[in-house]
Protein backbone atom coordinates (compact mmCIF):
# COMPACT_ATOMS: atom_id res chain seq x y z
CA UNK A 1 0.00 0.00 0.00
CA UNK A 2 2.96 2.20 1.09
CA UNK A 3 4.33 1.93 -2.09
CA UNK A 4 1.15 2.01 -4.11
CA UNK A 5 0.40 5.37 -2.51
CA UNK A 6 4.26 6.90 -3.49
CA UNK A 7 3.92 5.66 -6.91
CA UNK A 8 0.72 7.77 -7.31
CA UNK A 9 2.59 10.91 -6.66
CA UNK A 10 4.23 13.16 -9.19
CA UNK A 11 7.59 13.60 -9.57
CA UNK A 12 7.89 17.11 -7.68
CA UNK A 13 6.11 15.34 -4.39
CA UNK A 14 8.16 12.65 -4.64
CA UNK A 15 10.95 14.56 -4.51
CA UNK A 16 9.67 16.63 -1.64
CA UNK A 17 8.68 13.06 0.31
CA UNK A 18 12.03 12.00 -0.42
CA UNK A 19 13.52 15.32 1.34
CA UNK A 20 11.23 15.33 3.89
CA UNK A 21 12.09 11.22 5.09
CA UNK A 22 15.90 12.08 4.17
CA UNK A 23 16.38 14.86 6.80
CA UNK A 24 14.33 13.42 9.35
CA UNK A 25 15.97 9.99 9.87
CA UNK A 26 19.40 11.55 8.76
CA UNK A 27 19.14 13.56 11.81
CA UNK A 28 18.77 10.96 14.59
CA UNK A 29 21.90 9.08 14.44
CA UNK A 30 24.68 9.65 17.02
CA UNK A 31 28.09 8.78 16.05
CA UNK A 32 30.01 5.31 16.39
CA UNK A 33 32.37 7.02 18.83
CA UNK A 34 29.38 8.00 20.93
CA UNK A 35 27.20 4.84 20.39
CA UNK A 36 25.15 2.80 23.07
CA UNK A 37 24.26 -0.56 22.53
CA UNK A 38 20.93 0.60 22.51
CA UNK A 39 21.78 2.72 19.49
CA UNK A 40 23.41 -0.04 17.63
CA UNK A 41 19.99 -2.20 18.12
CA UNK A 42 18.13 0.84 17.14
CA UNK A 43 19.73 1.23 13.97
CA UNK A 44 19.13 -3.00 13.37
CA UNK A 45 16.01 -2.53 14.16
CA UNK A 46 14.89 0.18 11.84
CA UNK A 47 16.96 -0.72 8.65
CA UNK A 48 14.60 -1.51 6.14
CA UNK A 49 13.59 1.68 6.72
CA UNK A 50 17.07 3.50 6.32
CA UNK A 51 17.52 1.45 3.31
CA UNK A 52 14.33 2.89 1.79
CA UNK A 53 15.56 6.46 2.55
CA UNK A 54 18.75 5.40 0.63
CA UNK A 55 17.19 3.71 -2.29
CA UNK A 56 15.02 7.24 -2.90
CA UNK A 57 18.23 9.35 -3.03
CA UNK A 58 17.99 8.36 -6.28
CA UNK A 59 14.54 10.15 -6.93
CA UNK A 60 16.49 13.75 -5.94
CA UNK A 61 17.74 13.87 -9.30
CA UNK A 62 18.18 17.63 -9.92
CA UNK A 63 20.94 17.81 -7.29
CA UNK A 64 21.10 22.67 -7.31
CA UNK A 65 17.08 21.64 -5.94
CA UNK A 66 18.38 19.99 -2.87
CA UNK A 67 18.91 22.42 0.04
CA UNK A 68 21.52 22.33 2.81
CA UNK A 69 20.10 20.08 5.53
CA UNK A 70 19.50 17.25 2.86
CA UNK A 71 23.53 16.91 2.41
CA UNK A 72 23.52 17.31 5.93
CA UNK A 73 21.26 14.52 6.31
CA UNK A 74 23.04 12.16 3.35
CA UNK A 75 26.64 12.52 5.06
CA UNK A 76 24.91 11.57 8.26
CA UNK A 77 23.68 8.43 6.98
CA UNK A 78 26.57 7.32 4.97
CA UNK A 79 28.45 7.22 8.52
CA UNK A 80 25.95 5.06 9.66
CA UNK A 81 26.93 2.43 6.36
CA UNK A 82 30.71 3.23 7.43
CA UNK A 83 29.80 1.79 10.99
CA UNK A 84 27.77 -1.33 9.73
CA UNK A 85 30.44 -2.44 7.27
CA UNK A 86 28.37 -1.51 4.01
CA UNK A 87 31.11 0.64 2.63
CA UNK A 88 30.36 0.76 -1.45
CA UNK A 89 26.76 2.00 0.14
CA UNK A 90 28.42 4.45 2.20
CA UNK A 91 30.60 5.21 -1.00
CA UNK A 92 27.66 6.46 -3.17
CA UNK A 93 26.02 9.24 -0.53
CA UNK A 94 29.44 10.15 -0.20
CA UNK A 95 29.99 10.92 -3.48
CA UNK A 96 26.37 11.93 -4.44
CA UNK A 97 27.08 14.48 -1.43
CA UNK A 98 30.18 15.50 -2.31
CA UNK A 99 28.73 16.41 -6.01
CA UNK A 100 25.55 17.64 -4.72
CA UNK A 101 27.45 20.39 -2.54
CA UNK A 102 30.23 21.26 -4.39
CA UNK A 103 27.54 22.45 -6.81
CA UNK A 104 25.10 24.14 -4.39
CA UNK A 105 28.23 25.79 -2.25
CA UNK A 106 31.98 25.83 -3.64
CA UNK A 107 34.83 22.86 -3.80
CA UNK A 108 36.18 24.80 -0.60
CA UNK A 109 33.01 25.33 1.65
CA UNK A 110 33.32 23.09 4.36
CA UNK A 111 30.98 21.04 4.23
CA UNK A 112 31.86 20.15 0.81
CA UNK A 113 35.40 19.37 2.64
CA UNK A 114 33.41 17.55 4.98
CA UNK A 115 31.77 15.09 2.54
CA UNK A 116 35.54 15.30 0.66
CA UNK A 117 37.18 14.06 4.45
CA UNK A 118 34.68 11.25 4.34
CA UNK A 119 35.67 9.36 1.16
CA UNK A 120 38.86 9.49 2.22
CA UNK A 121 37.89 7.24 5.40
CA UNK A 122 35.88 5.07 3.66
CA UNK A 123 38.31 4.56 0.87
CA UNK A 124 40.51 3.33 3.64
CA UNK A 125 38.11 0.99 5.28
CA UNK A 126 38.07 -0.87 1.37
CA UNK A 127 41.73 -0.94 0.76
CA UNK A 128 42.09 1.76 -1.21
CA UNK A 129 45.08 3.18 0.20
CA UNK A 130 46.22 5.42 -2.46
CA UNK A 131 42.24 6.92 -3.52
CA UNK A 132 42.31 7.58 0.67
CA UNK A 133 45.51 9.88 0.52
CA UNK A 134 44.23 11.31 -2.17
CA UNK A 135 40.98 12.08 -1.27
CA UNK A 136 42.14 13.34 2.36
CA UNK A 137 44.82 15.54 1.15
CA UNK A 138 42.12 17.40 -1.30
CA UNK A 139 40.28 17.91 1.58
CA UNK A 140 43.05 19.19 3.75
CA UNK A 141 44.61 21.97 1.64
CA UNK A 142 40.71 23.12 1.54
CA UNK A 143 41.06 22.98 5.41
CA UNK A 144 44.04 24.87 5.23
CA UNK A 145 42.86 27.36 3.32
CA UNK A 146 39.65 27.77 4.50
CA UNK A 147 39.88 27.42 8.36
CA UNK A 148 43.81 27.65 8.87
CA UNK A 149 46.16 24.57 9.93
CA UNK A 150 45.29 24.56 13.94
CA UNK A 151 41.61 23.76 13.30
CA UNK A 152 40.50 20.56 14.94
CA UNK A 153 38.76 19.77 11.69
CA UNK A 154 42.38 20.04 9.58
CA UNK A 155 43.92 17.90 12.54
CA UNK A 156 41.57 15.84 12.14
CA UNK A 157 42.21 14.83 8.08
CA UNK A 158 45.45 14.86 9.68
CA UNK A 159 45.26 12.13 12.07
CA UNK A 160 43.18 10.18 9.44
CA UNK A 161 46.17 10.33 6.93
CA UNK A 162 48.06 9.10 9.50
CA UNK A 163 45.49 6.11 10.01
CA UNK A 164 45.95 5.15 5.97
CA UNK A 165 50.00 4.97 5.98
CA UNK A 166 49.69 3.74 9.62
CA UNK A 167 47.73 0.34 7.69
CA UNK A 168 49.94 0.50 5.16
CA UNK A 169 52.91 -0.41 7.23
CA UNK A 170 55.04 3.29 6.45
CA UNK A 171 55.38 3.71 10.03
CA UNK A 172 57.48 6.28 9.74
CA UNK A 173 55.24 8.56 7.60
CA UNK A 174 52.58 7.53 10.16
CA UNK A 175 54.49 8.86 12.96
CA UNK A 176 55.56 12.04 11.42
CA UNK A 177 51.69 13.02 10.88
CA UNK A 178 50.40 11.92 14.26
CA UNK A 179 52.90 13.82 15.62
CA UNK A 180 51.81 17.29 13.62
CA UNK A 181 48.09 16.20 14.53
CA UNK A 182 49.12 15.94 18.28
CA UNK A 183 50.94 19.46 18.41
CA UNK A 184 47.93 21.31 16.88
CA UNK A 185 46.00 19.45 19.04
CA UNK A 186 47.63 20.31 22.21
CA UNK A 187 48.57 23.65 21.06
CA UNK A 188 44.70 24.46 20.04
CA UNK A 189 42.83 22.20 22.63
CA UNK A 190 44.63 20.97 25.28
CA UNK A 191 47.29 18.00 26.09
CA UNK A 192 44.25 16.26 28.08
CA UNK A 193 41.55 16.71 24.96
CA UNK A 194 40.52 13.71 23.89
CA UNK A 195 41.83 14.34 20.15
CA UNK A 196 44.77 14.57 22.02
CA UNK A 197 44.71 11.37 23.57
CA UNK A 198 43.62 9.59 20.81
CA UNK A 199 46.50 10.72 18.97
CA UNK A 200 48.93 9.92 21.66
CA UNK A 201 46.67 6.04 21.66
CA UNK A 202 47.29 5.91 18.03
CA UNK A 203 51.06 6.69 17.55
CA UNK A 204 51.30 4.13 20.74
CA UNK A 205 49.31 1.59 17.98
CA UNK A 206 53.00 2.52 15.56
CA UNK A 207 55.06 1.49 18.53
CA UNK A 208 53.58 -1.92 18.90
CA UNK A 209 53.58 -2.12 15.44
CA UNK A 210 56.74 -2.11 15.24
CA UNK A 211 57.55 -4.35 17.88
CA UNK A 212 58.79 -1.01 20.08
CA UNK A 213 56.75 -2.65 23.16
CA UNK A 214 58.19 -0.56 25.75
CA UNK A 215 57.70 2.33 24.23
CA UNK A 216 54.29 1.17 23.24
CA UNK A 217 52.72 0.85 26.64
CA UNK A 218 54.63 3.86 27.57
CA UNK A 219 52.32 6.10 25.46
CA UNK A 220 49.37 4.29 26.18
CA UNK A 221 49.78 4.86 29.89
CA UNK A 222 49.92 8.84 28.85
CA UNK A 223 46.63 8.16 26.47
CA UNK A 224 45.26 6.07 30.03
CA UNK A 225 46.20 8.58 32.25
CA UNK A 226 44.76 11.76 30.54
CA UNK A 227 42.05 9.56 29.63
CA UNK A 228 40.97 8.26 33.39
CA UNK A 229 41.52 12.11 34.12
CA UNK A 230 39.17 13.30 31.84
CA UNK A 231 36.68 11.08 31.00
CA UNK A 232 36.61 8.34 34.16
CA UNK A 233 37.85 4.67 34.15
CA UNK A 234 34.86 3.42 32.42
CA UNK A 235 34.62 5.48 29.66
CA UNK A 236 34.91 3.61 26.29
CA UNK A 237 38.22 5.49 25.10
CA UNK A 238 39.83 4.64 27.93
CA UNK A 239 38.90 1.04 28.30
CA UNK A 240 40.07 0.57 24.43
CA UNK A 241 43.55 1.76 26.00
CA UNK A 242 43.30 -0.87 28.76
CA UNK A 243 42.41 -3.20 25.65
CA UNK A 244 45.33 -1.90 23.26
CA UNK A 245 47.86 -2.57 26.17
CA UNK A 246 46.78 -6.31 26.89
CA UNK A 247 47.95 -6.41 22.68
CA UNK A 248 51.05 -5.25 23.82
CA UNK A 249 51.45 -7.88 26.55
CA UNK A 250 50.08 -10.45 24.18
CA UNK A 251 53.13 -9.53 21.15
CA UNK A 252 55.74 -9.75 24.59
CA UNK A 253 54.18 -13.31 25.22
CA UNK A 254 52.91 -12.00 28.69
CA UNK A 255 50.03 -13.72 28.37
CA UNK A 256 48.68 -13.79 32.23
CA UNK A 257 49.44 -9.67 31.96
CA UNK A 258 47.44 -9.96 29.11
CA UNK A 259 44.20 -12.20 29.72
CA UNK A 260 44.36 -9.23 33.02
CA UNK A 261 44.17 -6.45 31.46
CA UNK A 262 41.41 -7.67 28.63
CA UNK A 263 39.47 -8.25 31.29
CA UNK A 264 39.75 -5.51 32.74
CA UNK A 265 38.39 -4.05 29.42
CA UNK A 266 36.07 -6.32 29.27
CA UNK A 267 34.31 -5.86 33.08
CA UNK A 268 34.29 -2.13 31.86
CA UNK A 269 32.61 -2.61 28.42
CA UNK A 270 30.13 -4.59 29.94
CA UNK A 271 29.64 -2.69 32.45
CA UNK A 272 29.14 0.72 30.00
CA UNK A 273 28.00 -0.56 26.89
CA UNK A 274 26.78 -3.95 27.69
CA UNK A 275 27.64 -7.58 26.50
CA UNK A 276 26.68 -6.69 22.61
CA UNK A 277 28.58 -3.85 21.75
CA UNK A 278 30.96 -3.80 19.52
CA UNK A 279 34.10 -2.71 21.55
CA UNK A 280 32.99 -5.61 24.05
CA UNK A 281 33.07 -7.87 21.55
CA UNK A 282 36.14 -6.51 19.97
CA UNK A 283 37.68 -7.62 23.72
CA UNK A 284 36.52 -10.99 23.74
CA UNK A 285 37.90 -11.41 20.17
CA UNK A 286 41.02 -10.56 21.34
CA UNK A 287 40.90 -13.08 24.62
CA UNK A 288 40.32 -15.95 22.40
CA UNK A 289 43.57 -14.36 20.18
CA UNK A 290 45.66 -15.18 23.76
CA UNK A 291 43.97 -18.55 24.29
CA UNK A 292 45.39 -19.74 20.87
CA UNK A 293 48.57 -18.34 21.23
CA UNK A 294 48.86 -20.32 24.55
CA UNK A 295 47.91 -23.92 22.49
CA UNK A 296 44.60 -23.86 24.43
CA UNK A 297 42.55 -24.12 21.19
CA UNK A 298 39.05 -25.86 22.65
CA UNK A 299 39.29 -21.96 25.19
CA UNK A 300 39.75 -20.32 22.06
CA UNK A 301 37.02 -21.97 19.41
CA UNK A 302 34.77 -20.75 22.72
CA UNK A 303 35.47 -17.10 22.87
CA UNK A 304 35.91 -16.87 19.59
CA UNK A 305 32.28 -18.51 19.10
CA UNK A 306 30.85 -15.93 21.73
CA UNK A 307 32.56 -13.28 19.85
CA UNK A 308 30.52 -14.05 16.11
CA UNK A 309 27.88 -14.21 17.90
CA UNK A 310 27.31 -11.44 19.47
CA UNK A 311 28.80 -9.53 16.16
CA UNK A 312 26.57 -11.27 13.83
CA UNK A 313 23.66 -10.08 16.31
CA UNK A 314 24.73 -6.59 16.60
CA UNK A 315 26.36 -5.78 13.25
CA UNK A 316 25.15 -8.65 10.51
CA UNK A 317 27.23 -11.75 9.13
CA UNK A 318 29.34 -9.70 6.48
CA UNK A 319 30.34 -7.07 8.88
CA UNK A 320 34.12 -6.75 8.55
CA UNK A 321 34.37 -7.29 12.11
CA UNK A 322 32.28 -10.48 11.98
CA UNK A 323 34.29 -11.69 9.43
CA UNK A 324 37.76 -11.11 10.87
CA UNK A 325 36.37 -13.29 14.08
CA UNK A 326 35.23 -16.10 11.02
CA UNK A 327 39.00 -15.81 9.42
CA UNK A 328 40.40 -16.36 13.48
CA UNK A 329 38.18 -19.02 13.93
CA UNK A 330 39.68 -20.22 10.54
CA UNK A 331 43.57 -19.88 12.20
CA UNK A 332 42.65 -22.03 15.13
CA UNK A 333 41.98 -24.90 13.01
CA UNK A 334 44.71 -24.66 10.75
CA UNK A 335 46.82 -24.68 13.96
CA UNK A 336 44.90 -27.69 15.45
CA UNK A 337 46.09 -29.67 11.51
CA UNK A 338 41.90 -29.69 11.00
CA UNK A 339 42.67 -28.49 7.43
CA UNK A 340 38.99 -29.80 6.35
CA UNK A 341 37.50 -27.62 8.95
CA UNK A 342 40.24 -24.67 8.38
CA UNK A 343 39.47 -24.43 4.56
CA UNK A 344 35.45 -24.38 5.35
CA UNK A 345 36.04 -21.31 7.62
CA UNK A 346 38.26 -19.35 5.49
CA UNK A 347 36.57 -19.54 2.20
CA UNK A 348 33.44 -18.51 4.50
CA UNK A 349 35.27 -15.36 5.25
CA UNK A 350 36.88 -14.94 1.63
CA UNK A 351 33.09 -15.22 0.35
CA UNK A 352 31.82 -12.47 2.76
CA UNK A 353 34.98 -10.44 2.31
CA UNK A 354 34.84 -10.32 -1.79
CA UNK A 355 30.85 -9.24 -1.07
CA UNK A 356 31.93 -6.48 1.62
CA UNK A 357 35.13 -5.32 1.25
CA UNK A 358 36.09 -6.25 -3.01
CA UNK A 359 38.24 -8.96 -3.90
CA UNK A 360 41.20 -6.88 -3.81
CA UNK A 361 41.65 -6.06 -0.33
CA UNK A 362 44.34 -7.31 1.58
CA UNK A 363 41.99 -8.83 4.01
CA UNK A 364 40.18 -10.26 0.94
CA UNK A 365 43.71 -11.65 -0.08
CA UNK A 366 45.05 -12.86 3.38
CA UNK A 367 41.59 -15.61 2.73
CA UNK A 368 42.42 -16.43 -0.57
CA UNK A 369 46.14 -17.13 -0.09
CA UNK A 370 45.04 -19.64 3.61
CA UNK A 371 42.53 -21.41 1.19
CA UNK A 372 45.01 -21.33 -1.79
CA UNK A 373 47.30 -22.78 0.53
CA UNK A 374 45.69 -25.20 2.65
CA UNK A 375 43.10 -26.84 -0.04
CA UNK A 376 45.68 -29.40 -1.08
CA UNK A 377 46.10 -30.54 2.52
CA UNK A 378 42.11 -31.63 2.80
CA UNK A 379 41.26 -34.75 4.18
Amino acid sequence: MHFWARERLNTQEKQRKAQEALVLVGGIFKKMKDKSMNDWAFEKRIWSHIETVRISIAELSTLSEQPEEVFHAALNIGNVYVDHGFYSQAENLFQWTFAGQRKLLSDDHQDTLNATHYLGIVFNSQGEYAKALEWHQRALDGYEKTLGKDHPDTLNTVFNMANVFSTRGEYSKALELYQRALDGCEKTLGKDHPDALNTVNSMANVFNSRGEYSKALEWYQRALYGYEKRLGKDHPHTLNTVNNMANVFNSRGEYSKSLEWYQRALDGHEKTLGKDHPNTLNTVNNMATVFNSQGEYSKALGWYQRALDGFEKTLGKDHPHTLNTVHNIANVFNSQGEYTKAVEWFQRALDGREKTLGKDHPHTRTSARMVEMLSPLRT
